[in-house]
């Protein structure tokens, strides 16, 4: 890799680091190609990315962004999570973890604040902003729902009433 596809790779990783709001610091060893694909497709499918980068070219990127305090991680086999979504890669990043001995999180940052190993598996519990999403339009429905069967009871219980009274009727 030359000084220009070197430069390059700084920039595209800057650009990625400034426009997240969550950072993942993993150390990856002994982790087959298949095995990092299936965890690229992972964070992938839950709108986070995985990328491997030299720990020099990642430290050159991590300068002036607000990632800047993750340098002294970067030692060794590393690999960074990223995404938008401030619980995505943490979550997909445990998640693996947990069922491959060979990827150990480091640490990350959540925007300014820097979080040890603990506090990114303490952020991967958290629910993921489409289920919390999910949990305020349902706490907003309910209400109308309630409601809408509260008004509809009474004219219910009058037709169940009349419809008893004709089957009276009927009977006698």
């Amino acid at each position: 890799m030359n000084r220009t596809e070197k430069g390059e790779v700084v920039s595209a990783l800057h650009k990625t680091l400034a426009a997240t709001a969550l950072v993942v610091v993993t150390r990856q060893v002994g982790l087959t190609v298949a095995e990092v694909s299936n965890l690229r497709r992972k964070m992938r499918a839950a709108g986070a990315g995985y990328k491997v980068a030299k720990n020099r070219l990642a430290r050159l990127a991590l300068k002036g962004t607000k990632f800047e305090k993750l340098d002294p991680l970067f030692k060794g086999p590393t690999a960074i999570a990223f995404s938008a979504d401030p619980i995505a890669a943490a979550k997909v990043a445990v998640d693996f973890a947990k069922d491959n001995e060979k990827l150990t999180i480091l640490g990350g940052a959540f925007g300014e604040q820097m979080l040890d190993a603990s506090g990114v598996k303490a952020l991967a519990t958290l629910p993921s902003l489409d289920e919390l999403r999910g949990k305020i339009v349902g706490l907003l429905v309910a209400p109308a729902t309630k409601v809408a069967r509260v008004i509809q009871a009474p004219p219910a219980q009058l037709a169940r009433v009349l419809g008893a009274y004709a089957r009276k009727s009927e009977a006698a």
